[in-house]
């Protein structure tokens, strides 16, 4: 049995005892907030805006979700997730929309932080080489040496290529791992073959895909690559903030909520053309038709309602522990990363 096995094997069998306490076994259950946001001016921050990765935070803002629930949101759009993270911890952003996964990362490192609010429940991130390399890799234990190309490391994009490497035995170490934003500086990366490959979200990713400049080695865009992969729902972007926010001001909280799972809701039905036409043009990447397939294609692993699907926590900490030895998973309590509270009072009155 190899080391990734044996981790394999000690995270599952942490898992089970981690999840026992409801993600919704929080000291606030009981406080019903329905009155006027505490907070109205909120601050928040996100990395690679105009992915499809969060495309609900777009669209509670360009549909006036936000406003509706009585916020004033200034949003502070970074060049990855990890660099909002930064933001919060640093005390210049109220909440981030990222990756659920940052809870887990934070926690390990003695820092709370609590997901509220459930953007994508499928990773929507795939890994592509660039059609002049792909034929030399067959599998993750050729990709040594090689640069890819991240929203900025540190990000799930990063987390995605070092759980690829780990299962061909190699350690991040053994790869390069290039920031490059989201969006056009993505589709650039590849054709000036900055990169040899990528970990990206869409619209990007199908745009390189229809020109013929990538191929896909690892995909998460649909359920059903998420169900190969890790045998479930992925929790991908949330809502997340430090514990003051939700115990302290629980209305703004919930109006941030409301906004994110009215926008969840709305996508779960809206035409194609209806989603790019509620998003900046500059979002299209020029072509729109493109932009409009890739959502058609995403839409299932969007969150139908903002709530964590039970399988989820386990899941991603199962994925984090493959790719990131300094993850323990049996250092980490995964109900004090998320409550569904929000989520679920959202849900009930949308």
């Amino acid at each position: 049995m190899n080391k990734l096995q044996m981790r394999r094997r000690a995270v599952l069998a942490a898992a089970p005892a981690l999840v026992a306490a409801p993600y919704v076994a929080t000291p606030y259950v009981a406080r019903a907030q329905t009155g006027k946001p505490e907070k109205t001016k909120v601050v928040l921050a996100v990395g690679g805006k105009s992915a499809l990765y969060y495309l609900s935070l777009t669209i509670a803002e360009t549909k006036g979700f936000f406003k509706d629930a009585g916020l004033d949101i200034e949003i502070n759009d970074f060049q990855g997730g990890s660099k909002s993270l930064e933001a919060l911890m640093g005390g210049s952003a109220d909440v981030v929309a990222g990756a659920y996964e940052h809870t887990i990362r934070m926690q390990q490192r003695g820092q709370a932080i609590k997901g509220f609010a459930l953007i994508g429940r499928g990773m929507q991130l795939a890994i592509g080489l660039r059609k002049d390399v792909a034929d030399k890799v067959k599998g993750p234990a050729d990709i040594r040496g090689m640069k890819f190309g991240v929203t900025a490391p540190g990000s799930q994009t990063n987390m995605l290529v070092n759980n690829w490497a780990a299962k061909g035995g190699l350690k991040p170490s053994d790869i390069v791992v290039i920031g490059v934003g989201a969006g056009a500086s993505v589709v650039a990366a590849i054709e000036n073959k900055s990169v040899d490959g990528i970990s990206q979200a869409d619209p990007a990713v199908t745009i390189l895909q229809e020109k013929g400049d990538i191929k896909i080695m690892v995909d998460t865009r649909t359920m059903k690559g998420n169900q190969e992969l890790f045998g479930g729902a992925m929790p991908a972007a949330c809502l997340y903030a430090q514990p003051a926010l939700l115990t302290k001001t629980p209305n703004t909280a919930q109006a941030l909520a409301t906004a994110i799972v009215r926008a969840n809701e709305w996508l779960q039905t809206a035409a194609p053309a209806d989603v790019a036409k509620s998003v900046p043009k500059a979002y299209l990447l020029g072509d729109q038709a493109i932009y409009e397939k890739a959502f058609a294609n995403v839409r299932e692993t969007i969150s139908p309602d903002g709530v964590m699907p039970p399988e989820g926590p386990a899941n991603c900490l199962k994925f984090l522990a493959e790719g990131d030895p300094k993850i323990d998973p049996k250092k980490i309590n995964l109900a004090e990363t998320w409550t569904n509270e929000f989520a679920e009072r959202a849900k009930k009155h949308s």
